[in-house]
């Protein structure tokens, strides 16, 4: 008998080379996370699909059988953050006033993209309230707790909560989430997962609720770098990526003393250093400075506010507006009505200076990619976040500083697990490239990866 909860830890990509090994079926794998869900102890999966799984599991048993798998993730399963339309199941956004909402009448094109691999939907997936928020907390449906640890239960990091739990967890070896701030980056750091976010426009994100229709991005959260390309490509459509490996001695790393290292946590710094010393040593050349873009970025943000609160008031304007408001988390009410603060200059002001910086960036960068920690922390404790909402905000702008300058300016961005704190907590480290130029930090990703790996002891 095969050991189907060795087989079910693995990667994506590896329980893909798996199946179609024949060392189990999809059907077997299928049945096996579906009880392992059930057994679920915290709110991770919001809806689970499991007749659609087991169809989609046979159909991919027997194309495996048959020796004509559509990809390499052929009979790999997936779950989907509750922004994503799955036909049959209703799409609540994390929210009390949309949980009773009627079905999706068809799937997102994302979700098409990936059944066209002949990947198996498993379900839905928890997240914060309008995906506003980078720690996780949900008071609507519950808040999943982050399984790292042997302390009090600590946040799982948001808006994509349930993809970083699920897959470090065990029940699903990949989800696909959104990052508007750091969304998919913040819960793979906290989780000790890999996350990728693609340049804005990259994956379709239609049948997608919007938070920021100007900042919103669709990407995966995985076990490995080569689960994060291959699922890159399966989510535009693509049956295998197109981009070739490259070597640690081809890749120059600038590493921004600007914004991104205030504050860093002894044991998230410490982690870093040594991820760069790792790098430096198998090859890549790297170097350090300031980086004034970034500094504009934060100083921005001061003067005219948020881009991702401006779009936020405008998608929900007349719900926090209105008497439904009372049904909604106050702590995302309270960054949502930021945007209703802000004038038309403002928001022109912020457009304007982003396009100007993300051009200058790239310039700036000429091929280099930027490291640096995902978060500057490791994830904090949920109770006190839930007692006290200053608290919470300023640990909630703390957790997504670093992350939010990517996506300000369009910076693709693949957040890796380096190394754990003394109380087994994960940190991250994370590599960017310019904007548009995803293909350059995923084709160095698995020889990054497997450097950090080499220097992680624990």
């Amino acid at each position: 008998m095969p050991d189907l909860q060795a087989i079910a830890s693995r990667s994506a990509a590896a329980i893909g080379r798996a199946l179609q090994a024949g060392e189990t079926t999809p059907v077997a794998l299928v049945e096996h996370l579906l009880e392992t869900i059930s057994d679920q102890s915290s709110p991770v999966f919001l809806a689970v699909t499991a007749e659609r799984a087991r169809t989609e599991a046979r159909a991919a048993e027997q194309r495996l059988a048959d020796n004509r798998p559509l990809s390499p993730l052929d009979g790999v399963p997936v779950a989907w953050k509750d922004l994503i339309d799955v036909e049959g199941v209703p799409t609540t956004a994390g929210s009390a006033v949309y949980r009773d909402q009627a079905a999706a009448t068809r799937d997102a094109p994302v979700v098409t993209h990936l059944a066209g691999a002949g990947m198996v939907t498993l379900g839905k997936l928890n997240l914060t309230e309008f995906a506003y928020s980078g720690l996780g907390l949900n008071p609507h449906f519950g808040t999943p707790v982050n399984p790292h640890g042997n302390g009090a239960p600590r946040v799982p990091g948001g808006s994509s909560s349930g993809c970083g739990v699920a897959v470090a967890s065990g029940m699903v070896p990949c989800a696909i989430g959104t990052d508007t701030g750091g969304s998919i980056r913040i819960p793979a750091a906290f989780n000790g997962i890999t996350g990728f976010k693609p340049s804005g426009g990259r994956i379709d994100d239609t049948r997608v609720f919007p938070l920021s229709r100007s900042l919103d991005t669709i990407g995966p959260l995985a076990r490995s770098v080569e689960d994060c390309i291959l699922l890159d490509a399966a989510l535009r459509g693509a049956t295998a990526p197109a981009m070739v490996r490259r070597p640690l001695h081809e890749l120059s790393i600038f590493v921004a003393e600007t914004v991104v290292l205030d504050a860093v946590d002894p044991a998230v710094m410490a982690n870093f250093e040594a991820s760069l010393r790792r790098l430096e040593q198998h090859g890549a050349t790297i170097r350090s400075g300031p980086l004034p873009i970034f500094a504009r970025t934060v100083e921005l943000a001061a003067r005219y506010g948020s881009i991702a609160a401006a779009d936020a008031y405008a998608e929900h304007r007349e719900l926090v507006d209105g008497p439904d408001v009372s049904r909604i988390d106050s702590r995302v009410v309270d960054r949502i009505m930021g945007g209703k603060k802000m004038t038309a200059h403002d928001l022109i002001m912020l457009q304007r200076a982003r396009r100007d910086l993300v051009a200058e960036l790239r310039s700036w960068l000429d091929g280099a990619l930027v490291a640096m920690p995902t978060v500057a922390h490791i994830a904090p404790q949920i109770a006190p976040l839930e007692a006290d909402k200053e608290l919470f905000h300023r640990v909630n702008l703390k957790t997504l500083r670093n992350t939010m300058v990517g996506n300000f300016l369009d910076l693709p961005g693949l957040a890796m697990p380096n190394g754990v704190d003394e109380n087994q907590m994960p940190t991250g480290f994370l590599l960017s490239a310019a904007s548009g130029r995803d293909e350059d930090v995923l084709s160095f990703g698995p020889a990054v990866e497997a450097a950090l790996a080499a220097g992680t002891s624990n």
